[in-house]
């Protein structure tokens, strides 16, 4: 079992009967899912499951998971989901999957979060993985060079024909190769108020709990209440 397969399971432990769970997006995530239909079908665990991007949403409903939007849920009580780099004060970069906006609508309106990682992803400060922005298409080009004139280090994210990723919602994804953030509130300021931005991966003090993967086991870390 690797590392991401022993947290993904590990977390899907935190899930209680009656749950709406967020339910994250990436190679991490995709083990928690699993877990959880097999919980479904096996224990026959009564939960419902709002994905945070198309790729989750599959997943879940052929794992038997029931789904719902943000919009057709009251709250959601528990979310589980990867992260691409953790702080040591506990603040994230997440967007590696593309899926980041989805991601911060259904943790900023979940009770809970809970991050999935292995250790290579704890870091000091973030910034040696790559920012992802999400950019509206229109005037993507005028974001780009601000970033640029910015000291920002921009890159397009492009696929394998060298076309420019679209996310599902169909916006583009700027990664700012900055290699350390100092101040992590300034920058997320600044790209808030950025025209054409409309969202970044900065996600700062969002996390309740984090479940580290070990060569020796799963370790949690209770950040916050």
């Amino acid at each position: 079992m690797n590392l991401k397969e022993m947290v993904g399971i590990e977390a899907a432990g935190y899930v209680k009967d009656g749950m709406v769970v967020g339910l994250g997006t990436g190679s991490t995530a995709y083990y928690m899912i699993e877990e959880l239909g097999r919980r479904v079908k096996e224990e026959q665990l009564s939960i419902i499951g709002v994905p945070t991007s198309f790729a989750s949403k599959k997943q879940a409903e052929s794992l038997g998971i029931p789904v719902r939007t943000i919009d057709e849920v009251d709250v959601v009580d528990l979310t589980i989901d990867g992260a691409d780099e953790i702080s040591s004060d506990y603040h994230g970069i997440k967007g590696g999957g593309a899926a980041l906006l989805f991601e911060k609508i259904v943790a900023t309106y979940s009770k809970k979060v809970l991050w999935i990682v292995d250790e290579s992803k704890m870091v000091d400060t973030l910034g040696a993985f790559p920012l992802p922005v999400e950019v509206i298409p229109y005037g993507s080009q005028q974001v780009f060079n601000l970033f640029e004139k910015k000291g920002y280090q921009p890159k397009l994210r492009t696929a394998e024909d060298g076309t420019p990723v679209k996310t599902d919602c169909h916006n583009y994804i700027i990664d700012l190769h900055l290699q350390s953030i100092t101040d992590p509130e300034a920058l997320a300021a600044d790209l808030d108020s950025t025209v054409g931005v409309v969202e970044h991966g900065l996600f700062l003090d969002m996390v309740h709990t984090i479940i580290v993967g070990q060569p020796d086991g799963p370790a949690a870390s209770h950040v916050r209440e």
